[in-house]
């Protein structure tokens, strides 16, 4: 098989521990996009947390896409154009905020090119903003965020160290019930999307879009988010650093993301074709 798409989850697959893509993947990612080949940034990030990613490995120029918000966007690199998109609608705004404040968790969301969140200073929401290169507009108290998000977001992060997050997650999907998608990206990630919103999902539609079919398809990851479209892909593929159903459903292993895994990947199956 011809394997003409790979796609990438960021942290903990493409990068490395220091958030960084290393000379040997970035090298290897060149050649099989020189030869053709499609590449998809597919991340739980928002948009212009991916966007460097996608420079640096030249995506414009090479015709490869952005999946954001662990599937609630597309966008083309090439034309900049909204390939999909889907968020959750206002009514929830408000349950999923008490739900924070509830369980006395930090939440956060996405405006533009800024993070909304509770608490700028809580170690993870910092994280959120250094990895993404966004800057955070705190607003502190629940009942003055309620007020202020009101408008259509593509997801919430409940954050909170991941021992106590995994007792807030039953919590919050029975309080929000069928309709919603309630997972943890990380131990310290709570998200709330829309109903039906994961990478495979959204890569289906990206399919649908290209013409290209799932059997042509390469999908790398390594977190619990990832484990959809290891199933749907081609040649689902887990790092060797990720989480164990992950492992446990690829159809391959490859080395860690601190050994160019990734790299390892598409010069075994791409570029010795």
């Amino acid at each position: 098989m011809e394997y003409k798409i790979i796609v990438l989850d960021l942290d903990g697959t493409l990068t490395n521990r220091d958030k960084v893509v290393t000379p040997r993947t970035k090298e290897a990612l060149m050649k099989a996009q020189d030869m053709g080949k499609i590449v998809v940034l597919a991340s739980g990030r928002p948009t212009p947390g991916v966007i460097p990613l996608a420079r640096e490995l030249k995506l414009r120029e090479h015709g490869g896409y952005i999946l954001s918000f662990n599937g609630g966007m597309i966008v083309s690199c090439k034309t900049g154009e909204t390939v999909f998109s889907s968020q959750l609608p206002v009514e929830i705004n408000e349950k999923v905020m008490d739900l924070a404040a509830e369980y006395r968790v930090d939440i956060m969301t996405y405006e533009g090119d800024k993070i909304i969140a509770s608490n700028a200073s809580y170690q993870y929401i910092a994280l959120e903003s250094r990895v993404c290169h966004m800057e955070v507009k705190e607003i502190s108290q629940v009942e003055d965020m309620k007020k202020y998000v009101t408008f259509p977001v593509p997801k919430f992060i409940l954050t909170d160290d991941g021992d106590y997050l995994v007792t807030v997650e039953p919590k919050v999907k029975a309080a929000l019930g069928k309709n919603y998608s309630v997972y943890r990206s990380d131990p310290y990630y709570l998200e709330v999307l829309p109903k039906g919103i994961d990478k495979a999902r959204s890569l289906e539609r990206f399919l649908e879009v290209t013409g290209y079919r799932r059997e042509e398809m390469i999908a790398c990851g390594d977190g619990y988010n990832d484990l959809s479209m290891i199933r749907f892909a081609g040649l689902g593929v887990a790092m060797e650093n990720g989480v164990l159903p992950v492992r446990q459903a690829a159809d391959y292993i490859t080395l860690s993301n601190n050994d160019d895994g990734v790299a390892h990947v598409v010069e075994k199956f791409m570029l010795s074709f």
